[in-house]
């Protein structure tokens, strides 16, 4: 071997060991997740994970997600939040209502917030500045549900032109959706009939039982992490009951809903991933704009509504998204 050969032979073994370290000084990243009710295996959140394992936070390796649950029990959410704050987290995570998102506030002070407000304005609630600059360390999207119950009302009386009282599941954390509703069918001469849970687990039979007395033409069920776990049995249950309901988003109506209209929870999962990916890149929420859907699908179950021997208006189906047959 002369003395090139091995000049480069040894700067390759020298090369070893550095390699070897920079592999294990890789940074991993801890992301706390404060949920309410829906689990981790929902499809959106599922959506959130894998689009943040192409973006290269794969957890096992470069990432660990600290994930608490309150099992529909709000009362939970500040102690959950506590134990939070107490896992030097990189980003916190806080999908649906208000009060988890008040819970992370209160137990932390300057780890920046991803938001994914569902029945709240957080510029009117004051937790950012605008949408545009968000200021401060919370920045994520805003769902449009404050703007989206009275459109879901107003499709649903559109179907049922000659349905005069309409049932709606609310809770909670849906306040805010119950009032637009509530104007909305004042617009539309249009009694309400609200079943408002007060504590989980909810009790949907003796609801539906509740429905049948009053005589309800219809369902509208507005948007809660509480319900979404159930949707498959609320929309058994309607069927059951033969009342025409609306959700908020497809997965509802892929569940044997009759209709959905609101923005596609998969994208906008995966879109909220790559927006935390750039605060774990290290760029400020206060620089990073809180987003709004910018597509809000109309998706029908044919199926459900040949069992209910309903027919689709063309003025409806001519704006469907899609039809699920």
């Amino acid at each position: 071997m002369n003395r090139r050969q091995f000049l480069t032979a040894l700067g390759g073994v020298l090369a070893l060991p550095r390699f070897a370290l920079a592999q294990q000084a890789e940074r991993t990243y801890r992301l706390g997740w404060l949920g309410s009710a829906t689990l981790r295996t929902e499809p959106y959140n599922i959506a959130f994970v894998e689009r943040l394992r192409e973006l290269g936070f794969v957890e096992g390796r470069n990432l660990v997600i600290e994930y608490r649950g309150a099992q529909g029990r709000l009362d939970k959410l500040p102690e959950l939040a506590a134990d939070l704050a107490r896992q030097n987290c990189d980003v916190f995570l806080a999908p649906g209502s208000e009060p988890v998102l008040a819970a992370i506030k209160q137990a932390t002070r300057d780890t920046p917030i991803f938001v994914l407000a569902n029945d709240y304005d957080p510029v009117a609630t004051g937790h950012i500045a605008s949408l545009a600059r968000p200021g401060g360390r919370i920045t994520g999207v805003s769902q449009l549900q404050l703007e989206l119950p009275a459109k879901r009302l107003e499709l649903l009386k559109e179907l049922l032109p000659k349905a005069r009282r309409i049932a709606v599941f609310s809770d909670t954390t849906t306040a805010g959706q119950l009032e637009a509703v509530k104007a909305g069918a004042e617009r539309l001469g249009i009694a309400l009939h609200v079943v408002e849970f007060k504590r989980a687990p909810y009790d949907y039979e003796s609801a539906f039982a509740q429905l049948r007395r009053a005589k309800a033409e219809g369902l509208l069920v507005l948007v809660s992490g509480f319900f979404a776990p159930a949707r498959r049995r609320i929309s058994e249950l309607a069927l059951k009951h033969r009342l025409p309901s609306m959700f908020g988003n497809s997965l509802w109506a892929e569940a044997g809903g009759l209709l959905s209209y609101g923005p596609n929870f998969t994208a906008l999962y995966r879109r909220a991933a790559e927006q935390v990916s750039m605060i774990l890149k290290g760029r400020k929420p206060a620089d990073i704009p809180v987003e709004q859907p910018t597509v809000i699908e109309l998706v029908i179950n044919r199926k459900t509504a040949n069992v209910l021997g309903i027919t689709v208006p063309q003025s409806i189906a001519l704006r469907t998204d899609r039809v699920i047959e």
